[in-house]
């Protein structure tokens, strides 16, 4: 069981990083402590970078084929419908922007897609594989398991969630807060008696009962029940538990719940790792980060983790790129989680409403140490730094130019010759987005450096590893 990459955790974040690993050709192992992958709908929205990502990653068509749009809220009051509530407001897709709102997909399908498109690509899953440790030296790293024989990796990631062993055993603490003390249910139901084209809500009633919502999950035939209780309280994950709760909170029937798929209880906290790495181990997804699931930022942040640490780990893996490029990934990652932490924090205690900051397009890396900017005049909304957005440039959707594992450069209203195999060139006039000049764009989709001239291309190449 050895790999130049193992991968701790078969959830969004291991799985996305299998995923990019397996494309690039990285010899990748992602081990789950479980006998199967998580079966419930925990992380649903996918936000518009995080479709992007997928977008890259060839799963995009099944991602859409197996979701749909988030339904309209239903308020509820005394078995009545008493009027509509809309969590975000809608936002017209643009040529720069294809994806503009939420997609809704249950965790455990997102899941099945990635797991199903990293076996098309040859990667290795091994389930039942529980971590208890691991020991580091100049080489590598040796990982020990519950029961089998231990394993061996150039590099380790931990992806396996809030209460991560991986992260506890290097002792990287986390900091954070209680957002809400009060426990929470969630669970997925079948349920008779409500139509599937409104997310219904059912406020507190004045007998002091709690709140609950239920919303049909697209692409299933089930629901996912969300309901509040006070700090302190035990809650009851049985069918008959969750069938009183149902009952008493809204207008329908103990009966009327017919199924219990998988059910939980937790209290939203907000808390960060006091670092993402420890030698030749990285933390990425809840491992790294623990969000408020209010305004769907905690599966969409750790993806990106993902995005952003397989192409450097696949740089210096077979790309020759010098070890330092993999500090950039604390370097970038840390300050975008915590940017999320608090916006999760803030949506949660209504502050904040689901808008332009949920759906990330805006997030970047301006003040990291891979982004140049040397231009001096014709320079656009985009800078180095920034999301690449997409366009048609010379009859090329830019989004199906970046799409793989290679580097782009844009001449834009600039002229360049090819600069290498592994970076595909596209060539045309100045757009409205990005201005004029050159443009060279990361693997994972943002301006890495630009220019009016090639003159420092190659200074740069050296640092990421060439070209």
């Amino acid at each position: 069981m050895n790999a130049d990459v193992l991968i701790v955790g078969a959830g969004p974040t291991g799985l996305a990083l299998g995923v990019d690993l397996a494309r690039r050709g990285v010899d990748a192992l992602v081990v789950e402590r479980a006998d199967a992958l998580f079966p419930g709908s925990r992380g649903k929205g996918i936000q518009p970078r995080t479709m992007e990502v997928f977008d890259d990653l060839g799963v995009l068509d099944a991602i859409r084929a197996a979701g749909g749009d988030y339904p309209v809220g239903m308020i509820w009051q005394d078995g009545q419908r008493a009027g509509e509530h809309r969590m975000f407001d809608p936002v017209e897709a643009t040529e720069d922007s294809p994806y503009t709102e939420p997609w809704m997909v249950p965790q455990w399908r997102t899941q099945e897609i990635l797991f199903a498109r990293l076996e098309e690509l040859g990667g290795r899953v091994a389930v039942g594989r529980e971590v208890v440790g691991l020991e580091q030296d100049a080489e590598g790293v040796t990982v020990r398991f519950a029961s089998g024989p231990d394993a061996r990796a150039r590099y380790v990631v931990a992806a396996d969630g809030g209460r991560s062993v991986v992260r506890r055993a290097l002792g990287i603490a986390m900091t954070g807060e209680t957002v809400d003390p009060n426990p929470t249910l969630v669970a997925d139901l079948r349920i008779t008696g409500l139509d599937r084209d409104n997310w219904h809500i059912f406020p507190p009633s004045g007998e002091g009962e709690g709140f609950l919502a239920i919303c049909p999950l697209a692409g299933t035939e089930d629901f996912q029940a969300v309901a509040r209780f006070p700090e302190g309280s035990m809650v009851d994950l049985s069918l008959d538990g969750i069938r009183k709760v149902v009952a008493v909170r809204s207008h329908l029937a103990p009966e009327d719940v017919t199924e219990v798929r998988w059910a939980s209880d937790f209290r939203p906290r907000a808390a960060l790792a006091d670092r993402f790495r420890s030698g030749r181990v990285f933390l990425a997804g809840d491992a790294a980060h623990v969000h408020s699931p209010a305004g769907g930022q905690g599966l969409n942040t750790s993806v990106q983790d993902a995005y952003n640490l397989g192409w450097k780990l696949g740089t210096v893996l077979l790309g020759g790129a010098p070890a330092a490029l993999l500090d950039t990934y604390e370097e970038e990652r840390r300050p975008i989680a915590a940017d999320m932490l608090g916006l999760s924090t803030s949506v949660h205690r209504g502050v904040t409403r689901r808008g332009e900051a949920t759906r990330q397009l805006g997030l970047g890396y301006r003040e990291s140490s891979l982004t140049e900017e040397a231009r001096t005049a014709g320079v656009g909304r985009v800078r180095a730094g920034d999301r690449a957005p997409d366009a048609v440039v010379g009859g090329v959707r830019l989004f199906d130019a970046f799409r793989g594992p290679h580097w782009t450069l844009l001449a834009l209203g600039r002229e360049a010759p090819e600069v290498g195999d592994s970076v595909r060139l596209v060539r045309g006039p100045e757009q409205e987005a990005y201005g004029s000049g050159l443009f060279l764009v990361r693997p994972d989709g943002y301006v890495g450096w630009a220019s009016d001239t090639l003159t420092g291309l190659a200074g740069y190449a050296g640092r990421v590893g060439g070209f």
